[in-house]
C-alpha cells in the first residue's frame, strides 16, 4: 500500500485542526482500506460473511400471499406488496413443513423452535438443543465483540428466539437508546480510528479473569471426574470470554463500511400500536447495521413481532393474535382482510430491514451482499394453527454464494432445510441437520450460486 496513504487519513487530519482533541466520527468510505478491486480487505483476507434471522408472528394468508410462479420473475401479491422494491434482493421460500412427529401442536410455539433448533418440542417450556444461531456463532462469532447480537422491535424482554438451552433465552435488546449505548458507548472501539488505546475495562476483566482461571485449574487437579467435567464446561465458558475480551485489547481490522449511526435521542412510545412497532423496529434496525458493519458481531437476530403478537390495529378492537382466530373469513374477499393489514405492516417492516443493510456500501457492493438472513415465522395460516404451507424469506448474497429473486416450491419438505443451508454456507461441516422428520441432508440447493 502506497505509504502516503497509510500516513495521511482524515482522521489524523481532523485530529491535528482540533489540536489533538480526539474525535469520535469514523471516517467515511475509502477504498484504502480495500485490495484493488474492492472484494476483500487490502490483507488480502476475505470480507466477513455473516448470518442473521428476522421473525414475524402469525404466518400469512396462502390465497394472497404465495406467488403462483416458481422460478425468477415471480408475481408480487397482495400481501407481499411492500416487497416490490426488494424482490430481486430476496428469495421467497413457501411449502414447507415443520413436522412435530408424536407430539402435540403446541400452538405459537412448535412451529419457530422446529426451525431454530431442528426438533420438536415436547411441551411449552422444552427448548431441545441450542438455537441455530447459537451453533453458527460458535463458528464464526467467536472472535468478535460480541459473538450473537439480539434484538427485538416488541418493546417485551420476553421476545427472543435464540437460546443456549432450555434455561438459557438470549436477552434481547428492546431499547433503542440502550442497544446504541451497548454498541457505540464507552467500550466500542472504532477500527478506523486512526489510533488504538485497549479498553482499561476490558484489561481489568482480563486480568481478573486469568486469575480466575489459575485457580480452577488447582481445583481441576483435585475433584472428581464428575466434577472435572463440570469444570471443563465452565472453563469452556471461559475461554471464550477471554476471546472476546482479546477483541477489545487487539486493535481490529480498518470496517470502511462503518459509520456509526447518531444515538437515538429518546425510546419513542412503547406501545403495541402498529406505528409505535414500526418506529421501534427502525431504529433498531438501523443500529443492528452498523454493529454488522462495523465487525461487532458476525450473528444477529431481529424480532419484529412476537408469535402470539399484540400489535394493533388504530380503530380495531382486537390485537393480532385475536384477530387471526376471531375475525371470520370475508365471503367476498376469501380470507380476513384485518389480519391480512397485520400482515402487510410486517412485510413493510422486512423490506425495511433488507433494505437497510443494502444501503451501506461495503467493497464492491453492499453489506447485504455479504449476509445470509433467514426469516420465518411460526405457522402457516394462524388461524388453524397450521404447521405445513410455512413461508420462509431468505435475503443477502452470502458472499456471492447464493442466488437471489427467486421463489421457491419446498414441496412440502422440511423447514428445517433452510437452516440447514445456513450452516452449510457459514462453513460448518455436520453432514445433516434436525431429528426424525426434521432431519435433512438437503440444501435449498435452487438458492445456492
Amino acid at each position: 500500500m502506497d505509504s502516503f496513504l497509510t500516513q495521511l487519513n482524515r482522521r489524523r487530519v481532523l485530529k491535528g485542526m482540533l489540536n489533538g482533541s480526539a474525535v469520535t466520527v469514523a471516517l467515511p468510505l475509502l477504498d484504502v482500506f480495500l485490495n484493488g478491486n474492492g472484494t476483500a480487505m487490502a490483507d488480502g483476507s476475505p470480507l466477513p460473511v455473516r448470518y442473521g434471522t428476522w421473525f414475524w408472528g402469525l404466518g400469512m394468508a396462502s390465497k394472497i400471499f404465495v406467488p403462483k410462479k416458481y422460478g425468477a420473475n415471480w408475481e408480487i401479491t397482495e400481501e407481499m406488496e411492500a416487497l416490490r422494491g426488494v424482490q430481486k434482493q430476496i428469495n421467497v421460500l413457501t411449502n414447507f413443513t415443520a413436522f412435530r412427529d408424536t407430539y402435540q401442536n403446541l400452538c405459537h410455539y412448535t412451529g419457530w423452535v422446529i426451525q431454530m433448533s431442528g426438533s420438536t418440542p415436547a411441551t411449552q417450556n422444552d427448548k431441545p438443543g441450542e438455537s441455530i444461531d447459537i451453533t453458527i456463532g460458535n463458528e464464526i462469532g467467536r472472535r468478535t465483540r460480541f459473538k450473537n447480537l439480539t434484538a427485538t422491535a416488541t418493546g417485551d424482554v420476553r421476545t427472543t428466539y435464540s437460546y443456549e438451552n432450555q434455561t438459557t433465552p438470549t436477552t434481547p435488546e428492546w431499547s433503542p437508546t440502550q442497544f446504541y449505548t451497548r454498541l457505540f458507548g464507552p467500550d466500542f472501539q472504532d477500527p478506523n480510528a486512526a489510533e488504538f488505546k485497549p479498553n482499561p475495562r476490558a484489561m481489568t476483566r482480563k486480568s481478573v479473569l486469568s486469575a480466575v482461571m489459575d485457580d480452577v485449574k488447582r481445583v481441576e487437579s483435585r475433584v472428581s471426574a464428575e466434577d472435572k467435567a463440570r469444570v471443563d464446561q465452565y472453563l469452556s465458558g471461559l475461554r471464550h470470554i477471554e476471546k472476546q475480551l482479546d477483541q477489545q485489547l487487539t486493535k481490529p481490522e480498518p470496517r470502511a463500511a462503518c459509520v456509526p449511526v447518531k444515538a437515538p435521542k429518546e425510546d419513542g412510545a412503547m406501545g403495541g400500536a402498529a406505528d409505535m412497532v414500526s418506529a421501534r423496529h427502525r431504529l433498531m434496525t438501523d443500529l443492528m447495521v452498523m454493529a454488522v458493519a462495523c465487525d461487532q458481531t458476525r450473528v444477529f437476530n431481529m424480532a419484529y413481532s412476537a408469535a402470539s403478537s399484540s400489535t394493533i390495529k388504530p380503530g380495531y378492537e382486537k390485537p393480532h393474535h385475536t384477530c387471526t382466530h376471531e375475525e371470520p373469513v370475508d365471503d367476498t374477499l376469501g380470507y380476513q382482510p384485518n389480519a391480512s393489514w397485520f400482515t402487510r405492516r410486517a412485510m413493510e417492516e422486512w423490506a425495511y430491514y433488507v433494505q437497510a443493510f443494502s444501503k451501506v456500501k461495503e467493497g464492491d457492493g453492499t453489506v447485504l451482499d455479504n449476509v445470509f438472513i433467514h426469516a420465518f415465522t411460526d405457522h402457516g395460516y394462524a388461524r388453524v394453527h397450521s404447521l405445513d404451507g410455512m413461508p420462509i424469506f431468505t435475503a443477502g448474497r452470502a458472499g456471492g454464494k447464493l442466488k437471489s429473486g427467486l421463489h421457491i416450491d419446498g414441496g412440502g419438505s422440511p423447514a428445517t432445510r433452510v437452516g440447514f443451508t445456513a450452516m452449510r454456507l457459514m462453513g460448518l461441516t455436520n453432514k445433516e441437520w434436525g431429528t426424525k422428520s426434521n432431519n435433512t441432508s438437503k440444501e435449498v440447493s435452487e438458492i445456492l450460486a
